[in-house]
């Protein structure tokens, strides 16, 4: 006779599980399959493993292990693809010169069951297109605008794009109507825009070239707050992941970076000063916050006239003294690179141990502490763009040639696993006149390639599905 065990204790148990473990003991009985179908167990799996995703509230008709197993088999295939595996597309045509490229669609798992990929993309014709990666075409395009629109940032959840223009205007898109839902003038140059969906609605921060921060409801574009940060660029904005510090800077060298506790930027107090803390390294040239490590930053930046460069890494904290609450950034890790180097342009984060950065034709891999832990040599010429999420890496190269990346769940060896190499994207083996830039998400992977100094190319490859 099987040993029945009362559901709250066989709950607790179960709860210690990982997903094949789960799948295992849903076999054993009823009983046990019944335990094991548990929605909050399989709702924490899905927060543990994605834990720097928003999720939707609502499910739709799929439940929480539906949703870990579809996502999970999706990651998989990525991982495995080989290049036989993707259905090529490529938009060309005269589209101008493509900019910033970003999803509608989510680059991340999503809880709507979305089977297709959206992208949005920037053209030099003063204009923001939406394109079905799978279909290879367009479904949408905004009318000629009478500024060019230098920045790009989506909202895959409200199905929202955000654009700034060279003279400062900020505008909220649904792609699906002919003009935009609203608009907000800044009338400065603006260097820097960063979404933030919190529990209390998605805000934009937007920087200018006087140092000044607005904070902007969306889709509204309802000014909150504008705090006057630095006297010169505001070039970085970065959000953590979970929403409580927003760091800024600028890449002047007399710029020190400043993190903000979040809720005063985005419920300020009359006559109160939001709090900040200035982090005393200057001329920092890129920032990244750690998906699983939510209040740890890594910051890139270059000293002396030899343009060194060094790696710093930062845990935030607050601390009430009294009455007063302050910011305390504990320094945990630093080190320089070797001179012989090539100095790098791009640095991603991981788990809060480790960076990646390419230096020449070379994708390296860093413990904060200055540890090489890999170096891939994947590209024969100079790497010329990086782009990371939490599952994936991608890297482009002065040859016009892509490499997959994928990390390893929750950190373990080998931490970061080559996948796929895509040769020479695009049908025009003309080499590029500008750097090719590339993004991806669990069904397909967007590059634009520009083989003329008028115009670009649009590349999509998806996944047989």
């Amino acid at each position: 006779m099987a040993l029945r065990l009362p559901d709250l204790p066989m709950f607790k148990i179960f709860s210690f599980l990982d997903a094949f473990s789960l799948l295992q003991a849903s076999q054993v009985n009823r009983e046990w399959n019944r335990a094991a179908e548990n929605h909050h167990l399989w709702r924490n799996l899905c927060l543990k493993k994605w834990s720097f995703c928003n999720f939707s509230t609502c499910l739709g008709s799929q439940t929480w292990k539906q949703f870990f197993l579809k996502q999970t088999k999706l990651e998989y295939r990525m991982a495995l693809a080989k290049p036989e595996d993707f259905v090529f597309k490529e938009a060309t045509g005269n589209l101008g010169i493509l900019g910033p490229i970003a999803y509608l669609s989510g680059n991340g798992p999503t809880m709507d069951g979305q089977e297709r990929s959206v992208i949005c993309t920037v053209s030099s014709k003063h204009m923001l297109y939406a394109w079905d990666v799978q279909e290879g075409t367009t479904i949408w395009s905004s009318p000629v605008q009478q500024s060019s629109i230098k920045h790009l940032a989506t909202l895959p959840h409200l199905h929202l794009a955000v654009t700034v223009d060279l003279e400062g205007t900020v505008k909220v898109w649904n792609c699906q109507d002919r003009d935009a839902l609203a608009a907000f003038p800044i009338s400065k140059a603006c260097f820097s825009l960063e979404v933030c969906l919190t529990k209390d609605g998605p805000f934009l921060m937007v920087g200018n070239s006087e140092g000044d921060i607005y904070t902007l409801t969306v889709p509204e574009l309802r000014c909150v707050s504008k705090v006057h940060a630095f006297k010169y660029n505001v070039d970085l904005l970065c959000c953590s992941p979970d929403k409580k510090w927003i760091f800024a800077s600028g890449t002047h060298q007399n710029i020190l970076p400043r993190v903000f506790f979040a809720e005063c930027l985005l419920k300020p107090s009359e006559g109160k000063s939001p709090l900040s803390l200035s982090i005393p390294f200057s001329s920092c040239c890129r920032a990244c916050w750690a998906p699983r490590r939510t209040s740890r930053v890594t910051l890139m930046y270059r000293r002396g006239s030899f343009k060194k460069t060094g790696f710093t890494t930062f845990d935030l904290m607050t601390e009430k003294t009294g009455d007063r609450t302050v910011i305390q950034a504990h320094q945990i890790a630093t080190f320089l690179l070797p001179l012989h180097m090539e100095s790098p342009i791009w640095m991603e984060a991981s788990d809060g141990n480790m960076i990646i950065f390419e230096s020449g034709p070379y994708l390296f891999l860093f413990t904060i502490s200055g540890h090489q832990l890999q170096r891939f040599e994947d590209h024969q010429r100079t790497i010329g763009n990086v782009w990371a999420d939490s599952l994936h890496v991608l890297t482009t190269s002065m040859d016009d040639s892509l490499h997959v990346y994928m990390w390893e769940e929750e950190g373990r060896y080998p931490y970061l696993k080559s996948c796929c190499h895509l040769e020479h994207i695009g049908s025009n083996l003309a080499p590029s006149c500008y750097v090719s830039k590339a993004v991806c998400d669990n069904m397909s992977i967007v590059c634009v390639v520009s083989k003329s100094r008028e115009s670009s190319s649009l590349v999509m490859y998806s996944l047989h599905m």
